[in-house]
């Protein structure tokens, strides 16, 4: 069963032993030191971002985005030794992809995007 993000953020801090951006842009694969690994669309990473554009700057004020099915990853930069930045060909580069937000994105990935698409459906957005 998928844990909450205030579940993971309790629990002691996963180290990444590998991320690799798909040969085609269009996801990541993180594999962490206890031997879990996920796949990531770049899709929902985008839609997803931690960002403020995003979330917004409290509860309740994040943003949906439509339109990014076709999203690539660009670029990935560490940030310290607990999140890398990822860049995206839209021009979004402004989150900050802790490994725990990682992980929760990767253990919760089918639920995002089933939530992401039944939001978009009844806003009357498309991915594309």
């Amino acid at each position: 069963m998928a844990r909450t993000l205030a579940e993971i953020d309790l629990a002691p801090a996963p180290q990444p032993k590998e991320i690799r951006i798909i040969k085609d842009k269009t996801g990541m694969t993180i594999a962490f030191d206890d031997g879990e690994t996920y796949n990531l669309s770049a899709e929902l990473l985008r839609v997803e971002s931690p960002s403020a554009e995003v979330q917004g700057h409290g509860a309740g004020q994040k943003q949906l985005v439509p339109g990014k099915s076709q999203v690539k990853i660009i670029s990935v930069t560490p940030n310290g030794n607990y999140a890398v930045r990822l860049g995206f060909d839209d021009g979004h580069s402004t989150g900050i992809f802790s490994w725990r937000y990682l992980r929760f994105l990767g253990e919760n990935a089918t639920t995002l995007m089933d939530d992401y698409l039944d939001n978009l459906a009844d806003a009357g957005m498309t991915r594309s």
